[in-house]
């Protein structure tokens, strides 16, 4: 099983896990259009269907922690800027 032949089925967005992940991290798609968990279902699924290799769902698990890491980033409320000179103190 190769990774890249994995393919993210979403409404906004059909097409290989990695441009997904490219396209978030350059602002060409907006994160909250993207449903993590249906990627991770279907994932499941495609491996699921096959003997996995370890380097493709470490890859895939790679790609799907920094899309939430990037969402849950976006969804913590932004400190002042006061705090911000605190904490560089």
């Amino acid at each position: 099983m190769n990774g890249k032949n994995y393919i993210v089925r979403l409404d906004a967005f059909e097409g290989p896990m990695d441009l997904l992940l490219w396209l978030v991290q350059n602002n060409n798609m907006d994160i909250y259009d993207i449903e993590i968990s249906k990627i991770t279902t279907q994932y499941l699924s495609f491996i699921g269907a096959r003997s996995a290799e370890l380097d493709a769902a470490a890859d895939f698990l790679s790609m799907a922690t920094l899309l939430m890491r990037i969402k849950s980033s976006l969804m913590l409320p932004k400190e002042s800027p006061e705090y911000q000179e605190a904490v560089e103190k």
